[in-house]
């Protein structure tokens, strides 16, 4: 009896211990993707249609800005940071502070690095790193920022964990992220181009996967915050002064690319065609707008 149960809490063991190689593996292989994307055609084209995505977003950027409120002497971590348009904003503000800017790609933050020296800011800098496993200095931020930069992670509360650990106690965090597709324009109609007919793209997963507050919630309370807020923002995006233009950044869109790079010539043709059509449709005076919802997410370290 002894020895059968002995072999059964071993065989038990190996299990978890295989379980967690498993998960642990998974979790590699999913930042290496991410990586892999943003650090490749993700980051090329970013940087590439650098004035469309600064456009993109400007009405949601002030009020982003607005709302996260840096102060003079505060250190600041920016998530995500892209080309360093958020980062930037924040170094202008924090005079007496400091700002650090993360990022996986290395084309971003070259354009970064080279439009904060244009600027003549000293008090920025830039790392290209995982924010869900990179040491950050234990406690070395008063604030920590992302412009729809945290939607990407493989496993979220590590990642979070990681960020909250990088806060002093007290620190603030200040998000900004999509909801869910149906409560998105451009998501709804994008897909409807593409695939017509089929369901509305998963918001539990890529740039909508923090679509949700209650899980939100749930998740930043276990990463060690604590007063998290959601509050509803609603506004228009731009795609550029015409649908050409829109065109030729929405089809480097990772939803977009993908789909027409796996279709047969003539499914893919079609696709453009009808995509083309929906931007010319939502083309106005000052250009191509699609209504968005987001979340400002807030919570204290």
């Amino acid at each position: 009896m002894a020895e059968h149960e002995a072999n059964a809490k071993h065989e038990a063991n190996a299990k978890q211990e295989a379980n967690a190689k498993q998960e642990a593996n998974a979790e590699q292989d999913g930042n290496a993707e991410q990586a892999a994307h943003w650090d490749g055609p993700a980051g090329a084209h970013r940087v590439r249609n650098l004035e469309f995505y600064d456009a993109e977003l400007r009405l949601y950027r002030d009020r982003f800005s607005a709302a996260v409120d840096v102060r003079p002497t505060d250190r600041v971590l920016d998530i995500g940071c892209g080309t360093g348009r958020s980062t930037r904003a924040a170094a202008s503000s924090a005079v007496r502070g400091s700002v650090l800017g993360v990022d996986l790609s290395a084309d971003m933050l070259r354009r970064a690095r080279e439009l904060s020296a244009e600027e003549g800011l000293r008090n920025v800098e830039y790392q290209q790193a995982d924010a869900q496993a990179v040491a950050f200095p234990a406690a070395g931020f008063d604030l920590a920022i992302s412009h729809f930069g945290v939607m990407f992670f493989a496993d979220p509360l590590a990642a979070f964990g990681n960020i909250a650990t990088a806060l002093r106690p007290g620190a603030r965090l200040a998000l900004m992220v999509w909801q869910a597709a149906e409560r998105n324009e451009w998501s709804v109609a994008i897909q409807e181009a593409l695939t017509p007919g089929r369901p509305l793209p998963d918001s539990t997963t890529g740039p909508l996967s923090r679509s949700d507050p209650d899980g939100n919630t749930e998740l930043l309370l276990a990463a060690g915050f604590t007063e998290v807020n959601h509050t509803e923002l609603r506004e228009p995006i731009y795609y550029g002064a015409d649908a050409a233009t829109a065109y030729a950044a929405v089809s480097g869109f990772r939803m977009v690319a993908d789909l027409l790079a796996e279709s047969d010539p003539t499914t893919a043709e079609a696709a453009s065609a009808r995509l083309r059509a929906t931007l010319a449709a939502h083309q106005a005076e000052d250009g191509v707008w699609f209504d968005s919802w987001v979340w400002l997410i807030t919570a204290t370290r």
